[in-house]
Parts: structure tokens; C-alpha cells; sequence
């Protein structure tokens, strides 16, 4: 996807957001409008009342006062509120490409690889905290403050028309501010991206240590990831101290001197009363207005922190949408029904760039069941990924009748395909739900019919529940075998034209065995084509073609009985042809 498309999808976000924007920058300049309220009623009060003596006129003023007063506070109640909705509209605007980016970036990196700094976006939850970093940001107090800034001029003009004095004074400190906010941007900046890359690492090995929480205590690893954890827990709260900090002390430098600055506009106010250039109410008045010309610049150094985070949580987010574009919608394809065929695939490990693939060619018509064999890191479960569309080839293409796989969306290809990890991963939610991949309103009857066709039918009943038994993370409460047979029902669910199974009999009995056999069988026996990765040959029962692969390269392709009996019991050299079938 170009950049200027990417640009548009950034953006867009933001222009949706635009009106809100416009209605807080309108009631900004309101705000900053009835802010001259407190001084200009103490210029009335010392000029006016106070010479005169008149209780009616103090009345009237403090009675229009107390009204401007009341619409600031209610325009300033309003202006948060619309900065919180406007946050809330980013987050919506956004939110389903973010999850979109979690759930896709992952398939670009090599399997289990963790993230090596912050800016490896998609690893965990990082674009997800990007994003309510974003929304904190636009409903606090920072975006008024940077709403308030252009009206800086409007006050300090007014200060030079009270005296060029007053004026000049309260424009050195204006300056002064803007060079602590200069500061505050280059102080600030590196401290922050490496907080976020501690925090990061520090989230990272909680999560793995509490998935994996079974191993660690068995393994008696548990005193030796605290203390790595605690070294990264350090290393995040030593630059979450730096940054708090710098930007207090200068926050509170930045406070200081317009409190004396305040005090000196009093002393110059005073002089020039003396020397008879100036009226007594502009003393006050003038002090009340520098402390407001100034309120903004103070009140955007305090808030700086949270605006370069916002702004570097905005940028890691630009980059991650900028490599994982959104799906394009290809024109419909009718559901596969007669063939898959792998012409010359060759698979990069995503993220690292080595070869596990090289090459590959074959193909398997309707009502066929192939097994892939071959040794640990030949490349089986690379081949298996690339037949599903999780993982694209870097050259040449897999194809159901005629078509790749790329003319299909996630969500379309995924209605003709049925997939069983390695690692089977179930979801919080029922046995239904899981089966059923949580499909809105899914059929009850094909629920039971993929349990069914599953052999897992009879093993859910007898669960306290049934198929409304409820699942923990992961698929917490049921074994692995039972996980691994529920996972197998999810594959089948709805008669999927295509079944992968990865090492499907990893963790299943000789009841299951049997099971998955019928099951292989049965996805054959209605048009289907089932593929099978395996180690163990009882897994091959329901097939009747086989795959070797080695060291990434097809090795032998061809009837199954031919292939096991060349493969297995004479076991051919790496650059040995075959008599069978050869595959380039």
C-alpha cells in the first residue's frame, strides 16, 4: 500500500474527530475571552468604585461578574466534555484497525519471538496502549492548554496597552517559557521511548510467566524470572523517575517564575503609579493578566510529558497500520470444490529471513488426504501455515481451484478452511462458542455435527454443562487432549472445503487416534481434501498421499504406501531422487 494511502488512513482518524476539534477551539476562544473577567473587574473596582464610592455600581459589576464567571465554568465544563467524546470517537475510529494490527503483525514475525524494543509494533498489547495513551491524552487537561496557547498574543497586547512596561515583562517571560518548553521537548523525549520499551519487556515476561505459570513452578524457575523481572521492573521505574523528574523540575521553575514575575509586574505597577504613569487599578489588573497570559505556557510545560508521549504513541502507531495495511476486498470466488495446488512455494521466516521452503510443487484433488512427513525443522508446519494463507509465499503461489490464496479475505477464505495448530488455542467462552468460532447466532445443529464428525460428541456431554460449559483463557478446565479434540470439531465446523491438521495426534489416546481417523475420513468422503503434519505414523491411517519434506525441500511425493516404504525404512540421502513422483 503507498505511504499517501497510509497517510489518508492516519488522518482519516483525525478528520473524523475534526468537529470536535473546531467546537473546543471555538469555546477556547470564548473561554479565553470571559478570562479577562477578574481583571478588568479589579481595573473597574480601584478606578471606578472605589473614587466614586457607589454600592450600586460594585453591585452591578460583581453581578456581571458572577454571570461571566458561571458561562466560563460552564464552557470550560463543556469544552472537557467534548475533548473526552473526541477521544472516545479516536478510539472508535481506530479501534478495530489496532486489534486488527495485534492480531496480524504476529504472523509477520518468526513463531514465539519476542519483541526487542518498543518499536516493534504489533508484539503484545503495545498498539493497544498506544491508543489509550492517545485517549488519556485528549481528555485531559493538555489540549486545552495547547488550545489556549495562540491566545498568549491577545494578552500580552493588551498588557503593552496598559503600559509598554507591564508589556515587555510579561513578553521576556513568555520567551523564557517557550525555551523551558523547548527544553522540556529535548529532556523529555529519549527517556520516554526507553520507559516504553522497559514497560514493554516488564509486561512481556509477566504475561509469559503467568501462561506458563504449570512449568515455571515445576521447573522451579519462578526466583530466577522475579529477578528478572524485577531487573526490568527496575530499569522501567529508573526512567519513569528521570522523565517524572525533569519534567517537575521544570514544571515547577516554570511556576516559579511566573509567581515572581506576578510580584514584579505589582513593583512596576506601583512605580509607574508613583511617577503618576499609571492608575492604581492597573497594579492589579495588570498582575491578573500576566498570571493568565502566562497560565497556558506553564500549563502546557506541566502536560508536556504526557503530549510527547501522545505524540510518539501516535507515530509507533502510523508505523505499525503503515506495515500492516488494511485487507483489500477482492471480488467473491465461489467455494472451492475440486483441487489445491502448490506451484514453486517458497517461505520466508517472517521477520528473520531464512528459507524454510524452497520450491515446493504439488497438488491434491477433491477427496484426497495427504500426510506431511519429514524430521523436526524440516519445515512441515512452515508448509502448513503457507496452505492456510497465514503465512504468504515469497514466491509462487498456493491455489484452490485456480485461485490463490490472496483473492480471498481473512474472512472469506477462512469460511472454506479448517485449520488445528500445534498449540490449540481456545478462547474464554463455551464449548459452542469455541467450536462454532464464535459465529454470531451459530446453527446448534452444525455445532453438533463438526463435534459430531470430531468424535468428540459423546466427550462434551458428559461435561457438567455440556456445550455450555464454560472455558477459561486458553481453554483452562480441560486437558490437552480434550483441547486438542475440541480444537479438531472447531476445524470440521460447517464441512470446511480444506483441513490442515498440525501433528493433530500430539496429545490424543487410542480413542482419540481412532477419532481422528474417522474424522480425516470423513472430510474425504464428502469432497473434502484433509492434510495432515505428522510424526507418528498412525496419524497417516486416513490418508493416501504422502509428503516428505527435508530440510526444506520435497523430498518425495506419491501414494502413501510407496512413500512410507521408500522414506521410512531405507531412508534416502538429502540429495537423493525418487522413483516416485519427483517434485522440483
Amino acid at each position: 500500500m503507498s505511504k499517501s494511502h497510509v497517510a489518508c488512513e492516519v488522518s482519516g482518524a483525525l478528520r473524523r474527530c475534526r468537529a470536535g476539534f473546531l467546537g473546543v477551539a471555538l469555546l477556547s476562544g470564548l473561554i479565553n475571552l470571559l478570562m479577562l473577567t477578574g481583571s478588568f473587574f479589579m481595573l473597574e473596582v480601584y478606578d471606578r468604585v472605589l473614587p466614586s464610592r457607589s454600592l450600586p455600581t460594585l453591585v452591578g459589576l460583581i453581578a456581571l461578574a458572577l454571570l461571566l464567571y458561571a458561562f466560563q465554568g460552564g464552557l470550560e465544563i463543556l469544552r472537557g466534555r467534548i475533548l473526552a467524546r473526541t477521544g472516545a470517537l479516536l478510539d472508535q475510529a481506530l479501534g478495530r484497525r489496532i486489534l486488527e494490527l495485534i492480531l496480524r503483525a504476529p504472523l509477520r514475525s518468526p513463531p514465539g519471538a519476542a519483541p526487542t524494543d518498543a518499536s516493534t509494533l504489533g508484539e503484545g498489547l503495545l498498539p493497544l496502549r498506544d491508543l489509550d495513551t492517545l485517549r488519556a491524552f485528549l481528555s485531559g487537561s493538555g489540549p486545552g492548554a495547547l488550545f489556549d496557547l495562540p491566545w498568549i498574543p491577545v494578552y500580552l497586547a493588551i498588557c503593552f496597552l496598559f503600559h509598554p512596561l507591564i508589556g515587555a515583562a510579561a513578553l521576556a517571560m513568555s520567551a523564557a517559557l517557550a525555551a523551558i518548553a523547548v527544553l522540556s521537548e529535548h529532556v523529555t523525549r529519549d527517556p520516554l521511548r526507553a520507559s516504553t520499551a522497559h514497560g514493554a519487556t516488564r509486561l512481556g515476561l509477566a504475561e509469559a510467566a503467568r501462561r506458563n505459570a504449570e512449568a515455571v513452578a515445576a521447573l522451579g524457575m519462578r526466583e530466577r524470572l522475579i529477578v528478572r523481572w524485577c531487573s526490568a521492573n527496575r530499569d522501567y521505574g529508573d526512567t519513569v523517575l528521570a522523565t517524572s523528574d525533569t519534567t517537575g523540575l521544570l514544571s515547577n521553575f516554570a511556576r516559579t517564575l511566573r509567581t515572581a514575575l506576578q510580584s514584579g509586574v505589582l513593583a512596576i505597577g506601583a512605580w509607574l503609579v508613583i511617577r503618576g504613569e499609571a492608575t492604581g487599578g492597573i497594579i492589579v489588573a495588570a498582575s491578573i493578566l500576566v498570571s493568565r497570559a502566562l497560565a497556558p505556557a506553564e500549563l502546557t510545560i506541566a502536560n508536556w510529558k504526557g503530549f510527547v508521549a501522545a505524540r510518539q504513541a501516535w507515530g509507533r502507531l502510523a508505523a505499525g497500520l503503515a506495515r500492516v495495511p488494511p485487507e483489500a476486498l477482492p471480488h467473491r470466488l465461489p467455494a472451492p470444490a475440486a483441487s489445491l495446488s502448490v506451484e514453486d512455494v517458497s517461505l520466508v521466516l517472517p521477520g528473520n529471513g531464512r528459507c524454510v521452503i524452497q520450491g515446493a510443487t504439488f497438488s491434491v484433488g477433491a477427496g484426497q488426504g495427504l500426510g506431511i512427513i519429514g524430521p523436526s525443522a524440516s519445515g512441515k508446519s512452515s508448509l502448513a501455515r503457507a496452505l492456510v494463507g497465514v503465512w504468504p509465499p515469497m514466491r509462487g503461489a498456493v491455489r484452490l481451484d485456480g485461485a490463490s490464496l490472496d483473492q480471498w479475505t481473512s474472512a472469506s477464505l477462512g469460511q472454506h478452511l479448517g485449520y488445528l495448530s500445534q498449540e490449540v488455542a481456545l478462547f474464554a467462552g463455551t464449548i459452542a462458542e469455541n467450536i462454532a468460532r464464535f459465529e454470531p447466532d451459530a446453527p446448534p445443529e452444525a455445532v453438533v455435527a463438526a463435534a459430531r464428525a470430531g468424535g468428540v460428541h459423546e466427550l462434551i456431554l458428559r461435561l457438567p454443562r455440556g456445550y455450555d460449559t464454560a472455558l477459561g483463557e486458553g481453554g483452562a478446565g480441560l486437558s490437552a487432549g480434550q483441547r486438542q479434540r475440541i480444537g479438531l470439531a472447531r476445524a470440521l465446523y460447517r464441512d470446511p472445503f480444506l483441513v490442515v491438521l498440525d501433528e493433530p495426534n500430539a496429545n490424543l489416546d487410542a480413542e482419540g487416534e481412532l477419532a481422528l481417523t474417522r474424522a480425516i475420513l470423513g472430510v474425504r468422503l464428502r469432497g473434502g481434501i484433509c492434510i495432515v503434519v505428522a510424526h507418528r505414523p498412525s496419524a497417516l491411517a486416513g490418508v493416501d498421499m504422502v509428503l516428505a519434506v527435508a530440510d526444506g525441500r520435497v523430498r518425495a511425493f506419491g501414494p502413501k504406501d510407496q512413500v512410507l516404504a521408500r522414506v521410512l525404512h531405507q531412508g534416502p540421502a538429502p540429495d537423493e531422487t525418487t522413483p516416485l513422483r519427483e517434485v522440483a
